[in-house]
């Protein structure tokens, strides 16, 4: 009988995913002064809305993650409420979890068709994960 432990690791790591990426746009700038372009945190936002590059995708990939969470974690309480089979909702999770790591590496190489394409892949399997109890 498999357990829940794995579907509520997966959790955290989608809820860690935006930090994940807005510290990929902030690296380079730990540890140079403000006035050499390093990062700003008396004004962070201002900071990153100056990014351009991988930085720039990174943090819209930070938005990105943010907006998935609240279907993904819905699609995943229904199904549980539901009493849906864990093998089952374990496989989507691990699913969701995998293309966002693709749709993020996608983000930050400046692929951007492959990125939507993996982006609807997971939204399937959001919709796959919120009528698995069903």
């Amino acid at each position: 009988m498999q357990s829940v432990l794995l579907t509520l690791w997966c959790v955290l790591v989608v809820a860690l995913m935006p930090i994940f990426c807005v510290a990929i746009a902030k690296w380079s700038g730990f540890g140079k002064p403000r006035r050499e372009g390093g990062y700003d945190n008396h004004d962070p936002r201002d900071w990153l809305a100056k990014q351009a590059g991988y930085k720039k995708r990174a943090i819209a990939a930070q938005a990105n993650c943010f907006e998935a969470l609240p279907f993904f974690l819905g699609a995943l309480l229904l199904a549980l409420h539901m009493n849906a089979q864990i093998a089952t909702v374990n496989a989507w999770v691990l699913a969701f979890v995998a293309l966002r790591f693709v749709y993020v590496a996608l983000y930050l190489a400046d692929k951007p068709w492959w990125r939507s394409a993996v982006w609807m892949v997971a939204m399937g399997v959001n919709m796959a994960l919120l009528f698995a109890g069903a």
